[in-house]
């Protein structure tokens, strides 16, 4: 045996129906903090403003970086085996 029942509500009519508490307030509380927090953090992804805190971050890093492939370079070629001074082309002796 099948029983079929349509129920045609709103979700507030659907909500007191079933016992269940009425939320939009606190949903309407909700999203206006949220709406209030985003409007806030839209200042900090400003182009200009990124570029100004990652600016100097960003080029002490790519300098430190620069430097450590110096220096293995440097370590790379004084460890090598059987390395002598082979004097330039240009140069005389």
């Amino acid at each position: 045996m099948k029983l079929k029942i349509d129920i045609e509500c709103t979700p507030i009519e659907a909500r007191k129906l079933l016992g269940l508490p009425d939320i939009e307030p606190m949903q309407k509380a909700m999203m206006k903090q949220m709406e209030e927090k985003m409007a806030s953090a839209m200042t900090i992804m400003d182009p200009e403003t990124l570029a100004r805190q990652w600016g100097p971050i960003g080029l002490q890093s790519l300098e430190q970086f620069q430097k450590l492939l110096w220096g293995a370079a440097r370590a790379a070629v004084q460890e090598a085996p059987g390395r002598r001074h082979k004097p330039d082309p240009g140069d005389e002796e």
